[in-house]
């Protein structure tokens, strides 16, 4: 059976979803009448502090939204330079939301409002405006660093005093609260929309939910549909989602140690580099220069040993630990690494 370690979105739904599923009470969620639906946007609201909560088929949709409830066309959105929503989800900010990126660089993923500050661009006769701070928490490309709390607060405190929003895209924030020794509310409690993944480490089949104020959500929702979001009888999936919700946060610190645990393997391997200190949640990111092998090629070399996984930018590769991947399989993982860089070494 293949190791698949590409993402945390692979994960299968659990039997116990399955049967949710299958019984689920359901009705039109366009007329907002799926209890399902209904269920979890409060159950989501509630979790993360917030007055309302948006059900969305993807992460993409949810930030989408969150971006364009917040923002005018012409204005700034300012975000980490490998952030989600600047360079994988299609220009949406740009195309939907008619904004522009202000991109800065944190190398450890952590955006501060020290970097932050100097960006800022109020209106003016000769620039765009700033319309929204954008963090990303875990930041998926910097390995899924968690942005600490007093780290948010501070950007929020700063930027509200400046009458500026801040998104959050809270994909893995449950993998981050984990990381952090908080909840998911105690991270949220000073942002004003937070998108998360339910497909995303808590292993429903698909979904995402936007939480923030209930006028908000009430224009997120006019959103929702002018993009396709307005499904049906939503609740089969929504009923999934609960469980994910409700359930799955708790066995996050699995993923965590397994992840660990490959990166201290990869660490002991030639040519193989890693950042240990990055490593705080389920994501697994390293450099592969030292082996002589194209990340494209190492990952080829990987799946002919049974391990799916993917590159990350130019000579790196990452691995996404999760629920359908057991300790033993990641060890698996390992040897199969060792095997592909010894043979290269020949």
């Amino acid at each position: 059976m293949m190791i698949d370690l590409r993402s945390d979105t692979v994960t299968r739904p659990t039997p116990e979803m399955r049967a949710a599923i299958a019984n689920a009470e359901v009705g039109d969620d366009v007329y907002q009448e799926d209890p399902t639906v209904n269920r979890l946007e409060q159950r989501a609201a509630e979790i993360l502090g917030k007055e309302a909560a948006l059900f969305v088929p993807t992460g993409t949709m949810g930030n989408t939204i969150g971006i364009t409830v917040h923002t005018q066309h012409g204005q700034e959105v300012i975000c980490e330079s490998r952030a989600h929503i600047l360079n994988w989800e299609l220009a949406m900010m740009a195309w939907f939301a008619g904004c522009v990126a202000r991109p800065i660089h944190a190398p450890d993923g952590v955006l501060r409002w020290d970097q932050i500050q100097p960006e800022v661009r109020m209106p003016g006769p000769h620039w765009a405006p700033t319309g929204l701070i954008e963090i990303e928490n875990t930041h998926n490309m910097a390995g899924g660093v968690a942005t600490p709390i007093d780290v948010v607060n501070e950007i929020c405190d700063q930027a509200h005093e400046r009458g500026i929003p801040v998104h959050m895209d809270g994909a893995r924030i449950f993998n981050a609260a984990v990381a952090l020794g908080c909840t998911a509310r105690d991270i949220a409690a000073k942002v004003d929309t937070v998108q998360f993944c339910l497909s995303k480490g808590l292993g429903a089949p698909a979904g995402s939910m936007l939480v923030g104020t209930r006028e908000a959500m009430d224009k997120g929702r006019l959103y929702r549909k002018r993009l396709g979001g307005g499904m049906r009888q939503a609740g089969i999936l929504a009923a999934a989602g609960l469980i994910a919700l409700e359930k799955m946060p708790a066995r996050l610190g699995e993923d965590h140690a397994n992840a660990r645990l490959l990166a201290e393997g990869l660490a002991a391997i030639p040519g193989i580099t890693i950042d240990l200190n990055s490593v705080q949640t389920n994501i697994v990111i390293f450099e592969i220069g030292g082996t002589g092998l194209t990340a494209p090629e190492f990952v080829a070399r990987m799946k002919e040993r049974g391990v799916n996984c993917g590159a990350a930018y130019t000579g790196r590769v990452r691995f996404v630990t999760h629920f359908d991947v057991t300790r033993e399989q990641c060890q698996t993982a390992l040897e199969a690494v060792e095997e592909v860089v010894s043979l290269v070494k020949q």
